[in-house]
């Protein structure tokens, strides 16, 4: 609810911006967004609580009951139920997760040195989470959802033909990479993002020291 139409079919993200008027102690509120290495702003109204938070809440509600501001449409192709499902689905992370990232800290720890988000065959577009090149070790650590955990995946409410084929082809995808993978000597390990991370690392460091 927060975008401001900015032409051509555009939309930009807003932010509030508050101005103290010196002479009178007034505070107006603008909308104020980039556009084209540009930072235009639209006046919205007076506001005049005690705090800040409380202004900028009510420069928004000035500019939703203008119409300044409101959701961005989907494009037609979109494949999420809502703009704020797919801004979710946006800002998922594909590395540096918290389950990625405790689990490099332990293995590092230990003394073990690795890849981080590498192709273990440059010749194949898979990426590991961990590659340990020397005692070609590949590790992959897998999100409950996209990946389809078979002990904490929830069937989607909404859009379920689709997430189901999707999170179809990602398992088949991991089936595949981990058969290319063995092909060409490489051992694969992979670790749900539910896991403890020690008992995690536990297992990656045995299968490195194993083959190193």
């Amino acid at each position: 609810m927060r975008y401001v139409p900015v032409g051509e079919g555009r939309y930009a993200l807003a932010s509030v911006e508050l101005k103290l008027l010196p002479a009178t102690r007034r505070v107006r509120a603008y909308l104020r967004w980039s556009d084209r290495g540009r930072s235009p702003a639209r006046y919205v109204g007076e506001v005049g609580h005690e705090t800040r938070a409380a202004n900028l809440a009510a420069g928004w509600e000035l500019a939703r009951a203008k119409g300044l501001v409101g959701s961005r449409p989907l494009p037609e192709e979109s494949w999420a139920s809502s703009d704020a499902v797919r801004s979710v689905m946006r800002a998922n992370r594909g590395k540096d997760t918290k389950p990625e990232l405790r689990l490099r800290s332990i293995v590092h720890a230990e003394g073990l040195r690795y890849r981080v988000s590498s192709r273990p065959l440059p010749q194949v577009r898979r990426t590991a989470d961990l590659v340990f090149t020397k005692a070609h070790v590949a590790v992959f650590v897998d999100g409950c959802f996209w990946h389809g955990c078979p002990e904490h995946l929830r069937p989607a409410r909404r859009n379920a033909d689709f997430w189901g084929a999707k999170i179809t082809a990602n398992r088949a995808r991991d089936e595949e990479t981990d058969r290319l993978l063995a092909a060409a000597g490489w051992r694969v390990v992979r670790v749900w993002e539910h896991e403890d991370p020690v008992e995690a690392a536990r297992r990656v460091i045995e299968v490195v020291r194993e083959l190193a």
